[in-house]
């Protein structure tokens, strides 16, 4: 059975170097985070990578990463492509906004895969770590319970995706008795205290469930996407310039409308991004660490 990793990189900046936080060697070969997520995901089982960029990246995305990897996903039987964001990728009848600059967010960045992805699907953002786990079960998942509008999320620990260095944002899930989403609750500025974490100044459970953009979706799921895309615009009139169609935002409305069902497959794993400049060490420090537990190589593909 068919099953996809679409991962959006389309946030990638176009000046590449050290400065972009999705491409810092955070491994003891350079690897950078992506790598450990396509490794994980061809190890549950994944057969195809999707990467979401943009055209005018494509020459530098398949330079520093691309060709490298389409080397290795080869060696794997692992297929692999490339779709483009754009921003005047829109609805017909609709004209881009005058003065818009950004895409519209990750709804549509998902949407730009719709003409090559026609199987069961993973999400995930380029420049997080979720450890193996979560591709595990969401794998699991989607070759056996995922159905038309049945899908699944990773659930992390909010303890495991705390930064050190500064407050994060997070989607504080609410789940019911049978381990399924009926909400998510945005919640900015959650910082680590010394006895658990807060947010305003308000302590909040550190082992609250929370979303880190990790879906499982069924390929069904890329008609109904569409049709949101063509509701959005209907409601940017206020805010032409910066409204964003965001993959959490449209599936919390379709949980909110009983249209949908998503499973959380809670993960014991630890989250690791780079939101601050500080966090770079802590995430190097991090791999070191499970490459001497024995959780990767040193060479991290010889295992493929």
């Amino acid at each position: 059975m068919e099953t996809t990793l679409l991962i959006m990189a389309a946030g990638i900046g176009s000046r590449f170097g050290g400065g972009i936080k999705q491409l810092a060697p955070v491994g003891p070969n350079g690897e950078i985070i992506m790598d450990y997520s396509i490794h994980d995901a061809i190890k549950a089982g994944f057969n195809k990578i999707v990467f979401i960029i943009r055209k005018d990246i494509e020459a530098d995305f398949r330079e520093v990463i691309g060709n490298r990897i389409e080397k290795i996903c080869e060696n794997a039987n692992v297929k692999v492509e490339y779709v483009f964001q754009s921003i005047d990728n829109i609805p017909n009848g609709i004209s881009v906004p005058e003065g818009r600059t950004k895409p519209w967010g990750t709804g549509q960045a998902v949407l730009a895969a719709k003409d090559v992805v026609k199987e069961p699907f993973a999400v995930i953002n380029a420049d997080d770590y979720y450890g193996k786990e979560a591709f595990v079960k969401i794998h699991k998942f989607l070759t056996s319970e995922v159905k038309s509008t049945d899908f699944c999320m990773a659930g992390f620990v909010l303890k495991n995706t705390l930064s050190e260095n500064g407050g994060v944002t997070r989607g504080v899930c609410k789940v019911n008795e049978n381990g399924y989403l009926t909400d998510v609750v945005e919640t900015s500025d959650i910082v680590k205290t010394e006895n658990g974490a807060q947010t305003n100044g308000q302590d909040i459970d550190i082992n609250s469930l929370v979303s880190m953009n990790m879906w499982g979706l069924s390929p069904e799921f890329m008609c109904t996407l569409e049709k949101g895309f063509d509701e959005f615009f209907k409601t940017i009139s206020q805010n032409p310039l910066k409204a964003e169609y965001l993959l959490p935002i449209y599936i919390g409305q379709l949980l909110r409308e009983d249209k949908v069902s998503v499973k959380v497959l809670e993960t014991q794993d630890k989250w690791f991004g780079v939101t601050y400049q500080e966090d770079k060490e802590f995430v190097i420090e991090s791999f070191k660490k499970l490459i001497d537990e024995g959780v990767y190589n040193s060479d991290l593909f010889i295992d493929l």
